[in-house]
Parts: structure tokens; sequence; C-alpha cells
């Protein structure tokens, strides 16, 4: 299952590490754009296999960002 942003913008944070349980409605990463953060939520509970995107990275709408076995 993949995780992807709902918009264009930077990446500030990334709140989760490879190997890492996740829940369902948990932050995964923060956004920053326009001076605002924007967090990503998990609308899945499972395991992040991949991070394809680091901090400072700018990310497109619709750009996978995480994947989730």
């Amino acid at each position: 299952m993949n995780i992807k942003s709902q918009i264009q913008a930077i990446v500030w944070k990334i709140s989760v590490e490879i190997g890492e349980k996740i829940n369902e409605g948990q932050e995964v990463i923060i956004l920053e754009s326009m001076k605002m953060e924007i967090p990503i939520i998990s609308d899945i509970t499972g395991i992040v296999e991949s991070i394809l995107v680091e901090e400072g990275d700018t990310i497109n709408e619709d750009q996978i960002v995480i994947i989730i076995k």
C-alpha cells in the first residue's frame, strides 16, 4: 500500500523509520507549504517498507512518499 502527498510541498520532517509499525491515523510526514505545516496521515496499519523522499525534498501532488507492507 502506498501513502501519497495530497499537495505540492517541501518535506519538512519524516516521522517514521523503515521497519517501524505504524497505525491508521498516525502522522508519518510533515510537509511545509507557504509557511504552514501539513501532516500526511496514514490511512492504514502496517510496516514501513520504504521511504521514497528525504527531508528537504520538493514533492508533487499524488507523489508516493512511503510504501507500507
